[in-house]
């Protein structure tokens, strides 16, 4: 399967969103929104961003792990990495990203 954007409710009723690789690994993790429209807007804003290196804010977890932001033009974080292991690990998270989410399609889970 190639890589994809899926929507989905999480506990607290609130509409997210995560970027699947082809492998199905999450490469990126999305806030909490309140509609489900922002929630497609938040991915049309990670599309939009994920080409432009410098919109990836490299940083370093409590315990010591590499991971990354995405952000929009005015600052806000539209996405999160998962932990690695290493820098060269994130690295090729960004990579990841920035060659499949322009691209990715949506499905949708929040219906039902």
């Amino acid at each position: 399967m190639a890589a994809h954007f899926e929507i989905y409710k999480d506990k607290a009723g609130e509409y997210r969103f995560h970027l699947k690789a082809a492998n199905g690994e999450i490469i990126l993790v999305s806030e909490g929104y309140k509609q489900h429209a922002s929630a497609v807007h938040g991915i049309e804003s990670v599309r939009k961003n994920a080409v432009d290196d410098k919109r990836y804010e490299r940083k370093v977890s409590a315990s010591g792990k590499p991971y990354f932001n995405l952000k929009a033009a005015n600052g806000e974080v539209i996405g999160t990495s998962q932990l690695y292991a290493s820098d060269q690990t994130c690295e090729h998270g960004i990579e990841a990203v920035k060659k499949t989410a322009p691209e990715a399609s949506v499905h949708d889970l929040s219906a039902g």
